[in-house]
């Protein structure tokens, strides 16, 4: 798995989604190198509205690729503030550049603590580690 792309810079899931801190109340969310190489060419993606409420662990969205179907889950408590509307024309996107223009939603986070803490997310080490052993 070497050859996975695990910027440093952002926290991650066990569930393989990323999480970038875009300000201090916002996240941006994706899924991760690995989650897109496993899922296969993404053909569509279903996203949440602007203002739903998430509650930490609901399912999100759905990834659809030639393979499968996947739900993507919130890593955190908030309110959805952003879609990635690109993706409605392009789910290539989430392939192509996973942490870049592939990205899913934004979260203003209900709890800011927990986020600044990185409760229940993962550094890049701790992250390869659950790729090498999937």
């Amino acid at each position: 798995m070497s050859d996975t792309h695990i910027p440093e810079d952002l926290r991650y899931t066990a569930e393989h989604e990323w999480v970038r801190v875009v300000e201090t109340t916002t996240i941006r969310l994706g899924i991760t190198d690995f989650a897109q190489e496993q899922l296969g060419d993404i053909v569509f993606v279903d996203l949440p509205d602007v203002e739903d409420t998430l509650a930490a662990g609901d399912s999100f969205a759905e990834v659809e690729s030639t393979k499968s179907v996947s739900d993507i889950y919130a890593p955190v408590a908030g309110r959805v503030v952003a879609i990635n509307d690109a993706l409605g024309e392009n789910p290539e996107l989430v392939n192509s550049d996973p942490y870049g223009q592939g990205w899913l939603i934004e979260i203003a986070v209900d709890d800011q603590a927990a986020l600044a803490e990185g409760e229940g997310l993962l550094d890049a080490d701790e992250y390869l580690a659950v790729v090498e052993s999937a």
